[in-house]
């Protein structure tokens, strides 16, 4: 359906009223998906979104969900919608998670429903929601394969899957793509528990039918004319307050021309030029000189560059306004082909969800001079059981996975914040009390580590110390970056400290490390660094000791520590996307 465009400006009551509207579409999306769900990273861990589109794919409004999601779930939209054209109907549902298809990585599962008007039968909005399922098959448990080297080991791959046809939910196709196509290649097995991501995959369905059923509530009331007409002046309103954010850029910095550069551990560069319009209020960012395509899994689909820069377009305006297609309508983006930003079709992409775009935000606010970075990491932990044994038969399992905090960068005014998940990733933490429950093992430290935060006239944040006991032999896996290449302070700050991750290792004969005369300290547990990314067969009584990376200062320490005087004290309170996920949980 096309959208007019309005011949008249929005009333300013009207436009915070939308605005709030379609906010609450997709938050109670949110609680739906969060109380129908059965699996720890999607019903405790947070790791979903769920969002408001206009017909033509654009995204219109969503809560504060994860940055990263929400930028290229317009992408996966789209997609689905070039691809079925006009053959949708009432009660279809599209489910899609491949990077070429605007998907970020194959775990992030988006189902997809369009919204038919009543009367015309014409596509009047879409919802989608999409969720990070823990196991979706591939070479290793958890299906973040830190040693991947092409699409296939990470898992099913899906296109387009009609998943609800006019009603009917497609069971055996389900099953086909998560369990049996993964399995054809070699060294993968299929979806170690389907049963936990079908009834997942359910929960995105309902959540997305209650965001039909509020939508259609919101048209009854204020007429479908009146609906799409505040949907469009909500992006012009995104649109202009990035045009003056890029016209204020220019007038503080005394230049148009911005650039910076940094690194993925591997030495990858990211490269960044930004060349802004002061009369036009807009901005060419071109990627050009970033490194080529990588063979291992830090390449970033297309979709997840833009859902970096528009998070960070976002993030640095001084505005309430919903994050939507309006942030990127002054932004012109250009990525050099066959860089790692812009991969081969069988590139592998796990990491580059998650680690990739955590250095695009850095490079970014790097170039705006916005903040010092932060952890520039998820510090990506997955473990579990089942595969495939030595002779290729199909051995039933699961999967755990979680992301780790670290630290936030110190800015201009203010202090890095300690132990949060930063810039793109918004999600939580495992429970202990959950995480021992429900898994074989146990959690013997869970806190902030002292001193890895930059210092500066405003200290970055610290990192996190997360220490595991498996309590049966697993497969476990880390996914990691900034473990060679430290957090950069800005404006005289200094660099945060690198991670580390250390396989806490008991000795036992059948390894081979209990010499034959043996004394107690022969006996005590091996420490070995495994690097930023590694899968390791740990055993019972092994331990893994997670160390993350803090945000770097900002500006000369020797400018004065602020963090140390009475009045520039202030009592941490939760505020942003933080409060208002925190109020939407209080409500039920």
């Amino acid at each position: 359906m096309a959208i007019t465009k309005p011949s008249s400006g929005p009333d300013p009551i009207l436009l915070t009223l939308f605005a709030n509207r379609f906010m609450s579409v997709a938050e109670a999306m949110g609680r739906s998906l969060q109380q129908t769900s059965i699996s720890t990273n999607i019903k405790e861990r947070l790791d979903f979104s769920c969002a408001l589109f206009a017909p033509d794919g654009d995204l219109v409004a969503n809560a504060p969900f994860i940055p990263i999601h929400l930028g290229s779930m317009s992408f996966a939209v789209k997609y689905q919608m070039k691809l079925h054209g006009k053959e949708l109907k009432d009660g279809d549902v599209l489910m899609t998670n491949s990077p070429h298809a605007g998907g970020s990585h194959l775990p992030d599962i988006t189902i997809i429903t369009p919204v038919f008007d009543k009367g015309t039968n014409e596509i009047i909005f879409f919802t989608a929601s999409r969720g990070h399922h823990a196991d979706i098959g591939g070479i290793l448990p958890g299906s973040m394969p830190p040693t991947s080297v092409n699409i296939f080991e990470e898992g099913a791959e899906i296109v387009s899957l009609k998943i609800v046809d006019g009603g009917i939910f497609d069971k055996k196709g389900l099953y086909e793509y998560m369990v049996e196509k993964p399995a054809h290649y070699p060294g993968s097995s299929g979806c170690r528990n389907i049963k936990d991501v079908e009834s997942d995959l359910k929960a995105q369905i309902a959540a997305n039918h209650k965001g039909i059923q509020l939508i259609r509530a919101i048209v009854d009331d204020y007429s479908l004319e009146t609906v799409q007409e505040y949907m469009y002046h909500i992006r012009t309103n995104a649109e202009n307050s990035v045009r003056s954010l890029l016209r204020d850029v220019v007038k503080q910095s005394g230049t148009n021309l911005l650039s910076a550069v940094d690194y993925l551990d591997d030495g990858s560069p990211i490269q960044l030029k930004v060349d802004i319009n002061e009369e036009e209020g807009s901005a060419v960012l071109d990627f050009e000189g970033t490194g080529c395509e990588v063979r291992g899994n830090l390449n970033a689909p297309i979709s997840v560059v833009h859902s970096a820069v528009i998070y960070c377009m976002r993030a640095m305006l001084n505005v309430d306004i919903p994050l939507n297609a309006g942030c990127l309508v002054p932004i012109e983006i250009k990525i050099p082909k066959k860089s790692l930003l812009s991969p081969s079709r069988t590139a592998a992409v796990c990491g580059g969800n998650v680690l990739t775009s955590q250095r695009i935000v850095d490079v970014v606010l790097k170039a705006f001079q916005a903040c010092a970075a932060s952890q520039g990491c998820t510090n990506n932990l997955t473990f579990g059981t089942g595969g495939k044994d030595k002779n290729g038969a199909a051995i039933a399992g699961w999967g755990y996975y979680e992301t780790i905090a670290g630290g936030s960068g110190g800015g201009s005014g203010w202090h890095g914040t300690s132990g949060v998940h930063t810039h793109i990733t918004n999600t939580r933490i495992g429970d202990v009390e959950i995480l021992e429950r429900r898994y074989p093992v146990l959690i013997h430290r869970f806190g902030l580590r002292p001193g890895s935060a930059g210092k500066g006239k405003w200290n970055g944040g610290d990192g996190a110390i997360r220490e595991f006991e498996f309590m049966q032999g697993m497969q476990v896996s880390i996914l990691s970056e900034r473990r060679t290449r430290a957090p950069y302070g800005m404006a005289g700050g200094e660099p945060a400290m690198m991670g580390r991750n250390t396989w806490i290792k008991q000795r036992r004969a059948e390894d081979g490390d209990i010499p034959e005369e043996t004394s107690e300290e022969d006996m005590r547990p091996r420490h070995i660094n495994i690097g930023g990314k590694a899968t390791v067969f740990m055993g019972k009584g092994d331990r893994l000791l997670i160390e993350t990376p803090g945000g770097g200062g900002w500006g000369r320490p020797d400018e004065g520590q602020l963090e140390t005087t009475d009045e520039n004290k202030h009592p941490w309170e939760a505020r942003g996307s933080f409060a208002e996920r925190a109020a939407a949980q209080a409500g039920f």
